[in-house]
């Protein structure tokens, strides 16, 4: 059972927030920009009001013919969704996802976001190293 706190797992994140008005196609850009696989969603104060990810948009935009050029996020994101605290173990975090069958789960305190734990990150340090590795590859054979 993975016991590193999950204020480890997000100390270092960029997280990605956006307003649920802009469009499926914009969302998905800005994910696809910061190489992550979702997106939160915040109100006027910055507090959490949905999550949208890269599943979202297969199954609740492509697979039901929406056009993302002008579908909006908050009409379809998931409003309200699980929450966990930065003082809980990742393991609980991992359970969470299990029970709800999904991959993201929004970090927030004071109901403001902080991070992102996904499915992901289960593997641990050692896994993210590699990935980050790759990454400096790909942008070294870019520049040769």
């Amino acid at each position: 059972m993975p016991t590193r706190k999950i204020s480890e797992v997000v100390r270092n994140q960029r997280i990605l927030t956006t307003t649920g008005t802009i469009t499926v196609r914009e969302a998905c850009r800005q994910m696809a920009e910061n190489r992550v696989g979702s997106v939160m969603i915040v109100d006027r104060d910055g507090r959490l009001a949905g999550i949208f990810t890269e599943r979202d948009a297969l199954t609740r935009v492509l697979a039901t013919g929406l056009d993302p050029d002008t579908t909006r996020l908050d009409s379809v994101m998931t409003a309200d969704p699980s929450t966990i605290s930065v003082t809980l173990p990742l393991g609980h975090a991992l359970h969470l996802m299990y029970d709800g069958g999904f991959r993201h789960v929004p970090v927030v305190q004071d109901g403001k976001p902080v991070g992102m734990v996904s499915a992901r990150d289960a593997l641990g340090p050692e896994m993210v190293a590699f990935e980050e590795e790759l990454e400096q590859r790909e942008v070294i054979t870019e520049l040769l």
